[in-house]
């Protein structure tokens, strides 16, 4: 049975056919499901899904791209999700400089609202950090009683390193399985077994063979079946060990 911890299933991407897929994860293995928000109304349709199937979970928050749609209103109606008995972390947030790097400074004051946040409602975080390694290990260093997991890890092994160090959890997705994915394997080689999370970034992300179309949950056996090769594992130890450190990770019982 997999977790894929990491899938947006509120995503548009899914409008045509959202709960008929759904309805057939239980029957693909998939035994759980967690889908982050983004912003305030993404995160209300991540609850809706975990109100509507049993094996979905939310977590909720402000991904750094959606920082123009930031009000005080939101961010209170992210609070307000985040007392839902279904919502098991705050997240998707962190930086992104990629497509903009013209707003660090906002980026960065968003980002630790939010893990103050979590903080304050002893709940793990679901971090997203793509071109800001430097930026987030800086931040993240200041919360030292903080955990979580850095979803899709693209960081350096001596960066995934200290994380490890400091108790949290390494995502990995399908880039795992492409041909390029040099830097990925010696982060896994370095990453133990009961800090590995899988996940899918669904719609995002799909591993190979499947490059180019819409991604879902499952498509985790491509990703479980790489990470066993470099780890020299099943790929059934796999699927258990990193469902045990979902389940333990976002305390679902």
């Amino acid at each position: 049975m997999y977790f894929d911890t990491h899938a947006h299933y509120d995503d548009k991407a899914f409008d045509a056919d959202r709960e008929a897929l759904l309805g057939q994860m239980p029957g693909a293995g998939v035994e759980l499901i967690v889908d982050p928000g983004c912003d305030a109304e993404s995160s209300a349709a991540a609850v809706a899904l975990a109100e509507r199937f049993p094996f979905v979970y939310a977590a909720v928050g402000y991904h750094p791209e959606e920082l123009d749609k930031l009000s005080e209103e939101g961010f209170t109606r992210i609070r307000e999700l985040a007392a839902h008995p279904k919502c098991v972390a705050i997240g998707e947030i962190g930086l992104d400089y990629y497509w903009d790097d013209s707003h660090k400074e906002e980026q960065k004051c968003l980002f630790r609202r939010q893990l103050e946040l979590a903080l304050e409602l002893c709940k793990p975080v679901i971090v997203h950090d793509r071109e800001a390694h430097g930026d987030c290990m800086e931040i993240v260093r200041a919360y030292p009683a903080l955990r979580g997991v850095f979803h899709c890890y693209s960081g350096s092994a001596e960066m995934a390193k200290e994380l490890l160090k400091r108790g949290w959890y390494l995502g990995f997705d399908g880039p795992v399985t492409y041909k390029n994915a040099r830097k990925t394997a010696e982060v896994l080689e370095i990453c133990p077994l009961d800090r590995l999370l899988i996940e899918t970034d669904s719609p995002y992300l799909s591993p190979v063979p499947l490059r180019g179309k819409r991604n879902d949950s499952r498509n985790l056996p491509y990703i479980v079946e790489k990470i066993a090769q470099v780890k020299g594992a099943s790929a059934e130890e796999i699927a258990r060990i990193s469902a045990e450190n979902g389940r333990r990770l976002f305390q679902i019982s």
